[in-house]
């Protein structure tokens, strides 16, 4: 009876230090095809065409992604994703439902855990902003909530507020005026 309890102990020692030691999973994170869609930019713009894949992670489809992804590190790499938004109203009947893609904002995938993640970027607006990467640092132009103030943002990844915030109003009004005065003096601003 001794020996036995010893025994199931025993067992049951190894079976949990085994699950310690045991290898991850390798996760396998792919891209889909190329496919053509619209993009409708307004309600009375064109549509613009847009090329547009999907994310798979362990062969199933997580997200829809445009452009090609920035690698961060070895680990870590960032892509823009694309979703499609149902544009039919609730009195409309069903058969009639329509789909847009839209551009969202960036998400950041992990290759060893296979974790798809959304960024959160301090006023990043998907429509205007358009970042520069470089390793973890991104750089855009920012827009205030009420949309009314833009700024220059450099953020990091991993941080909440901006590495640097500074607003544009003054000088985007200040290359106006210098415009319009070049304009009125018959120097245009191609021309030096």
């Amino acid at each position: 009876m001794r020996r036995i309890f010893h025994t199931l102990i025993l067992v049951g020692i190894f079976g949990w230090t085994s699950s310690i030691f045991a290898v991850p999973k390798p996760h396998v994170i792919s891209f889909g095809k190329w496919t053509a869609a619209k993009w409708c930019v307004g309600p009375q713009a064109k549509a613009l065409d847009m090329k547009i894949r999907a994310l798979y992670v362990d062969m199933r489809l997580k997200e829809f992604t445009t452009g090609m992804p920035h690698e961060v590190t070895d680990r870590l790499f960032v892509v823009r994703r694309m979703f499609r938004l149902n544009d039919t109203l609730p009195t409309e009947t069903a058969t009639t439902t329509k789909w847009t893609w839209e551009r969202g904002g960036w998400l950041l995938v992990d290759r060893v855990t296979g974790k798809v993640s959304q960024l959160t970027l301090p006023e990043f607006d998907s429509f205007y902003s358009t970042p520069s990467w470089y390793r973890d640092y991104v750089a855009y132009r920012g827009v205030s909530d009420d949309g009314k103030k833009l700024f220059a943002m450099v953020a990091q990844l991993g941080r909440r507020k901006p590495i640097l915030k500074k607003a544009l109003v003054r000088r985007m009004a200040m290359m106006c005026r210098i415009r319009s005065v070049r304009r009125r003096s018959g120097k245009d601003c191609r021309r030096g």
